[in-house]
């Protein structure tokens, strides 16, 4: 009976709900995100053009008045003039914070080391001064995950005329 009765325990045992501990998804796909985002700015500052663009999900109008000459349909050309000559700073990222998500969309403050490793800071444009235009060193970048699973970023990287 005593033999009978340790069988029975084991069984019930065995059947009892184990408590799993279950993941939560924010952190892997923030981390994922921040991921694509830094991984976008690293391709487009190796000029790696094409590639940098399967990472972008967000309009190209800007990218088109940059460079009307160029097939608006050709991505890694309207890429290539704005980075190079129409003053996009495709630059490195030094930090990207996750802020807040908002729907689907993860929110990152971002900023960016200028080619000699100081932080970029841009400055008051067009005849201000900084009273009237303060610098700004952060930046605030969206990435979405698509329909197809995929994250991307949706905004450009900053721009000095």
């Amino acid at each position: 009976m005593k033999k009978f009765l340790s069988v029975i325990a084991i069984l019930l045992a065995s059947c009892a709900s184990q408590a799993t501990p279950v993941p939560t998804s924010l952190p892997s796909t923030a981390s994922e995100a921040q991921e694509v985002l830094i991984r976008f700015f690293e391709l487009l500052n190796a000029k790696q053009y094409a590639e940098a663009d399967l990472l972008y999900d967000g309009d190209y109008e800007q990218l088109q008045i940059f460079n009307p000459s160029s097939d608006p349909a050709d991505h890694a050309a309207l890429w290539s003039w704005s980075c190079e000559f129409a003053g996009l700073q495709c630059l490195e990222v030094r930090t990207a914070t996750f802020k807040v998500l908002q729907g689907d969309t993860y929110i990152f403050q971002v900023e960016f080391n200028n080619p000699d490793g100081s932080l970029f800071v841009l400055g008051p444009c067009c005849g201000a001064d900084e009273t009237e235009m303060p610098p700004v060193s952060q930046f605030e970048y969206r990435v979405s995950r698509g329909s197809d699973g995929q994250f991307r970023v949706m905004d450009l990287p900053p721009y000095v005329p």
